[in-house]
């Protein structure tokens, strides 16, 4: 087949507006490509960014609370608050020193954990143990003049309690006069309660003495003798 010149022109224009439709597909793929690349990368870097941000070199400490006569650990990461927040190195190479707690006596006590020459300080709080709670009933007692008042205070209390309520009792006779009669108050106080109970001092009555079995035998034998006689005489 052939093609006159104009035809010819046109095929020539043809082919050459889909040459270039071609040539510019390719450049904006391209160009969309580096451009998506470049993204990925970038959000990449920015992660990697974060993560290095996230990890610190400073230490937060917690304050710690015991009870009195209860071991403290000696686990550092127990110490810090941060905890998460930190290379693992670091703590490898901090040293914790609890030297200075007493935990056989309340009170506040520092704490230090060193790292690179920096000291970090907190508390470790020891308290009391926490006694059980139980509401007494108290005894009127009744003692004589010049009687020896106990001081045990399971003595005044009508439940029963152990060793440990006891030793954290305080029992206050500081009113009982003991020679002389007449009614006092003493007081038991446990736990921030008190409790109010009463003594009567009371002066001894007179001493009755008791017969022996031997003197009961006499008194008797001497009894029935005595009727014997007495039915003799009104026989005669």
């Amino acid at each position: 087949m052939r093609f006159n010149k104009k035809e010819k022109r046109i095929l020539s224009l043809v082919f050459a507006f889909f040459g270039i439709l071609s040539i510019c597909s390719g450049i904006y793929m391209n160009c969309n490509t580096k451009k998506e690349k470049i993204n990925y990368d970038l959000k990449i870097d920015i992660k990697k960014d974060k993560d290095i941000k996230a990890k610190s070199n400073d230490l937060k400490l917690k304050d710690i609370t015991i009870e009195i006569n209860n071991p403290i650990s000696l686990d550092i990461k127990d110490y810090i608050e941060n905890i998460d927040e930190l290379d693992k190195n670091i703590i490898k190479i901090s040293k914790l020193d609890t030297s200075l707690v007493n935990i056989n006596q309340p009170g506040i006590y520092k704490y230090t954990i060193t790292y690179k020459k920096k000291k970090y300080i907190a508390d470790i709080i020891v308290k009391e143990k926490e006694l059980p709670s139980i509401n007494f009933t108290l005894k009127n007692i009744t003692l004589l003049t010049n009687e020896i008042i106990p001081t045990d205070p399971k003595y005044y209390i009508n439940e029963e309690i152990t060793d440990e309520i006891c030793n954290n009792i305080k029992l206050d006779l500081s009113e009982v006069k003991n020679e002389e009669q007449g009614n006092y108050n003493y007081y038991i106080y446990y736990k921030s309660t008190k409790y109010q109970g009463n003594i009567l001092i009371r002066n001894p009555g007179p001493t009755i003495v008791q017969p022996t079995k031997k003197e009961k035998e006499e008194e008797n034998n001497e009894i029935i003798e005595n009727n014997k006689e007495e039915e003799k005489e009104v026989q005669e």
